[in-house]
């Protein structure tokens, strides 16, 4: 048996054990994780620098670098959200009627495990922990293959886990680690079908193209987050200000950080000044269309088809629209169907723009930086599906499960 064969029968055997325990049982599990994470913060912090150095070396881009580097509060941030995932509503073993058929029979659906989740992620060793919990919450065994940039850490952070696990005396193959990032043990974990139930890839594009034209195992999609921000002609443009620069500077290497900035003809003449005062305060780079152009002192003018980069740093498209409708003719074209927001005061345009817009996540009046799975009370995330099969946008411990029919008879017998 290879070495990736081996891991996912383990992680098999361990998710079986792990659906039959109570929810109490896990959610003391998850709660000495969060306490553990806090308690080996140093050893976490020094497996961390070593992926540090190596990712300096290797002349890894700012935002992957950002990515990767933990300190004391993202660890911290990591045992919070273990503690929100075990204080979460249970999922597990919850019923509902699905109806009485004629004949007599009684239909019910539990929603139960999916069983085996493998996740792959490049730069993100955070992903560790919250995978972990959001898998442990949901009954599910997870196999973790991080990327060679984050490998040092995800370790470290698999290590503390599983010895909680042995500590409750669980299979510690509940949460794996593949210990090797070599692309040909990949290759073989993603034709593990047997096994796993579910890849979800988190990280560039070319992962996921990699591993979406590789796996016989089902794939939740999340290419790119290429997500806007339209300033309506109705928009309060202090508001519309503060939630850009938010949405563009807080955090420039994430998915839900904009990457276009959309603005109505009619107020152009009014907001675009203030966005380059405050962009170049901030050492934006801005490109965009000739219409934008005018109100930036450093400009790159772009083709028609140029737009809809994911820059990933300090680097925006602007355009200027003349309606709503091209704003969605925009989007449609450019946009990753992660996060789209609006700025208006208008209730009946900001609805119509969350009818029509067709992205995961549309925000009417706030930061693109809330398209997370915490900030919208899942207590983690564990991706972000940009496909609609099964799930849609930030997924917790509902997306990790699945349902089963229930069939209760007093001896029926079909004709």
């Amino acid at each position: 048996m290879t070495l990736m064969k081996s891991i996912a029968t383990q992680a098999k055997k361990a998710a079986r054990i792990l659906a039959i325990q109570s929810a109490e049982k896990r959610i003391s599990v998850l709660t000495d994780m969060a306490d553990a994470l806090r308690q080996h913060a140093n050893v976490i912090l020094e497996a961390n620098k070593d992926d540090l150095q190596r990712a300096t070396e290797a002349g890894l881009s700012d935002a992957m670098i950002d990515r990767l580097t933990l300190n004391e509060q993202r660890i911290n941030d990591m045992a919070d959200g273990l503690d929100t995932v075990a204080s979460l509503p249970e999922v597990v073993g919850t019923t509902r009627e699905f109806g009485k058929r004629p004949n007599g029979l009684t239909i019910e659906k539990m929603r139960i495990p999916l069983g085996v989740v493998c996740m792959i992620y490049e730069a993100r060793p955070n992903v560790t922990a919250d995978a972990a919990g959001l898998c442990i919450k949901s009954g599910n065994a997870v196999v973790l293959r991080g990327g060679k940039e984050a490998l040092s850490s995800s370790l470290a952070i698999a290590d503390v886990l599983r010895s909680v696990l042995t500590a409750h005396q669980l299979p510690e193959e509940i949460v794996s680690v593949i210990p090797d990032p070599d692309r040909a043990l990949l290759n073989e974990l993603l034709t593990l079908k047997d096994d796993i139930d579910l890849v979800i890839p988190r990280g560039g594009e070319g992962l996921i193209n990699f591993v979406s034209a590789n796996s016989q195992i089902p794939v939740i999609q999340h290419y790119k987050g290429v997500c806007h921000l339209y300033v309506d002609n109705e928009a309060d443009l202090d508001k519309a200000l503060a939630i850009l620069l938010n949405g563009k500077t807080q955090r420039t290497g994430v998915c839900n950080a904009l990457e276009g900035l959309l603005v109505h003809g009619d107020i152009a003449e009014q907001f675009l000044p203030k966005v380059a005062d405050a962009f170049k305060e901030k050492q934006v780079k801005v490109n965009g269309c000739d219409k934008a152009e005018p109100y930036f002192d450093d400009f790159t003018l772009l083709n028609d088809d140029e737009f809809g980069q994911e820059y990933l740093s300090l680097e925006i498209a602007v355009r200027v629209v003349d309606s709503i409708e091209q704003s969605f003719a925009h989007i449609e074209q450019f946009g990753s169907h992660h996060t789209e927001v609006i700025v208006t005061e208008n209730k009946q345009t900001a609805q119509r723009f969350q009818q029509v817009v067709d992205a995961s996540v549309v925000m009417v009046n706030a930061s693109s930086r809330f398209s997370d799975g915490g900030e919208l009370g899942l207590g983690a995330e564990i991706g972000i599906a940009t496909t609609k099969l099964h799930a849609y946008g930030p997924m917790g411990i509902e997306s990790l499960t699945t349902e089963k029919y229930l069939v209760h008879g007093t001896g029926q017998c079909r004709n």
